[in-house]
Formats: structure tokens, sequence, C-alpha cells
């Protein structure tokens, strides 16, 4: 088996990296790819992304979304975190047997001292009766790799804050993810592993999984230039790109509705691979104008607040609604 271990830690940069490995390294041998991520959030191929996270508190603090290639459900990464891969040929005994590719990750850990580490249902790994390891596998062209989180130290407040959404404004035939109570490798480690950082919890589990003393023994899988071009491509083709994060998502409903001084005022958007396909606005508002312009204006826009804001930039929307503030109408529109 060969190792590569990212120095990135933007996680687009890193599932590009996974998806090259796939797709065109030499795979005689498995490879074990291990990455650490900057706070973010990875979504699973087939969900909605606006029925996973919270849009708001996402973008005010800056962490990173995009969308995988594997299925399963939503998950936040941060700095406390490692990823690792398996990627193999596909023998016919590999996709969807979770076992197979969880059994030296699960060793490494008891050797490590959380002997209560141990595979659940499908595709969790729990200690404790929480969990602290999700994985997701994808399979193309006789080759496939499975890929799971270990939280080592992920600061838990942000899960919930990032990834929580209200049940009564959207819905979606998405695939949701299923929540679970989560918790932290570190404190069920042997004391000698407590208090490693991020990268020495990393190296100590690619040593125990590769069977050396030093990582310097280990078989290394490198990145030449070719193969780093081909990384930056995907990452613009897959993991950067708007239409495959957003416009991916299956079609949902949003209603919205506040009451304003002025009146309240609701609209229901049917959105489509991300973008506003149908408008509809209902209230007791007082306009001086019908609303018909702002139902133009929106259809056809991509559901996010820049974009919203763009396209009604050219209304004054005190003509439509009164006397509400326009940033509270957009507001209320990409409210999460």
């Amino acid at each position: 088996m060969r190792y590569l271990a990212s120095s990135s830690h933007d996680i687009r940069t890193n599932l590009a990296i996974e998806t090259y490995l796939m797709e065109h390294a030499d795979l005689t041998e498995p490879i074990l790819y291990f990455y650490i991520n900057a706070p973010c959030i990875i979504v699973g191929r087939y969900q909605n992304v606006k029925a996973e996270i919270n849009q708001d508190y996402v973008d005010a603090h800056h962490i990173t979304l995009t969308r995988r290639t594997s299925g399963g459900g939503a998950v936040y990464d941060d700095l406390g975190n490692v990823s690792f891969s398996f990627i193999t040929k596909d023998d016919g005994d590999g996709f969807g047997n979770f076992k197979r590719f969880t059994a030296p990750v699960l060793k490494a850990l008891h050797a490590m001292g959380a002997t209560g580490a141990t595979m659940s249902g499908r595709n969790d790994l729990l200690i404790d009766g929480k969990k602290f390891s999700g994985n997701a596998m994808h399979v193309e062209n006789g080759r496939v790799f499975s890929h799971g989180t270990l939280m080592y130290d992920v600061d838990q407040t942000q899960i919930a804050k990032a990834l929580t959404v209200p049940t009564d404004k959207l819905a979606s035939k998405g695939i949701k993810s299923v929540r679970s109570r989560v918790t932290n490798l570190k404190p069920y480690m042997a004391p000698a592993y407590q208090h490693l950082t991020i990268e020495e919890f990393r190296d100590t589990l690619a040593r125990e999984i590769l069977g050396v003393a030093d990582l310097s023994q280990a078989k290394t899988y490198q990145l030449d230039e070719t193969a780093l071009a081909g990384v930056a491509a995907l990452n613009q083709q897959y993991f950067t790109n708007w239409d495959w994060i957003y416009g991916q998502s299956p079609a949902f409903t949003v209603k919205q509705r506040r009451h304003f001084d002025a009146g309240t005022v609701e609209f229901q958007l049917n959105v489509v691979a991300g973008r506003i396909e149908a408008v509809t606005i209902y209230g007791d508002f007082f306009g001086a104008e019908p609303i018909a312009p702002v139902v133009a204006r929106l259809t056809g826009v991509k559901y996010e607040r820049q974009a919203i804001m763009t396209a009604l930039a050219p209304l004054d929307l005190t003509h439509y609604f009164g006397r509400i503030a326009p940033a509270d109408l957009i507001d209320l529109i990409v409210a999460s």
C-alpha cells in the first residue's frame, strides 16, 4: 500500500486530489490518502444543500461548502478532524463493504487506546454509543474509494449551528442526513495520545495502518506536475463549481413569511437545479405598483443572496412593497 498526505487544508483541493487518484493513479497497489480540512461542510452527492445547512451561519463564519462525488449525508469538518481514503481497484468485494475499509482504522485506534471504537449500522464508527466517524464510497470504471472522517478534537459547537435548518420552511425530495450524537476521540485515547497535534494524530494512524515504525519507511505516492494540473482542472469542474455544489440539488420549495410594520409578506419559491423556477408572492402589504416585475426579475436567478440582490437592484422595491426596507425583503427571501 502506498501513502499520500495532502499538504492542503482546502476541502475542495483535497477532494479533487482524491478524485484524480480515483481516475488516474496507478492502482497496482492501493493508496492510503489522508487530508485535514479547515472549517467546511461536505454534502453528499444526492443531497439538497439548502435542506442541510444554515446558509447564513455558513456565510458569516466563512465555512467552505462543497459537494463530494460519493453518497451519504452532510458532515462538518475542521482542523480537529482527519479524513482518510482507501483508493483501490474494484475487485467485486469493495463497494458497500465498509467493514473491509474501516477495519484497519479501528485496529489502529484500538492500538492507540480507543478500544471501545466499533462499527455500527451500515457506515458509522461509534465509541460509547456516539458517532466519531461517518463513511461513504464511490465506484467508477473498475475503481473504488472508501473515505471517512475521524473526529479527534473537532469544535462540536459548530456542528449544530452550521447544519441546522428549520424544517417548516423548506420541502425537499433530497436525501436528508440522519443526525447522530457525536463525540471526539481524544478523551478515549490512551494518555500518550490525548495531547497530539492533528498532524501527529494523522501520522500515528498512518504508521499503525501501514505497519511501519517511521513514515520514511512507507511507500509513498507523489503528485507530479501533470497530476497537479489534473487536480486543478477537477477542482474547477466540480468542487469550486456553483453548478456542481448547488445546481445538483434536487428540486425543492421554499416558504418564507414575515410580518413587518408595513404588512405581511410571504414568498413561495420553486427551486430547480439551484435556480428559482417559479415565484409566488402573498401578503397584505400596500404597494403602488403590481409585483409582476419583481417576479420576473427573480425567475431564473440562482437561489443565493448575491444573485438575488443583483437581480433586484434595478427595482425600487418600495414601489411594490411599500415602506419595507429592500434589505429586509432580501433577507426574507434567503432566510435560513
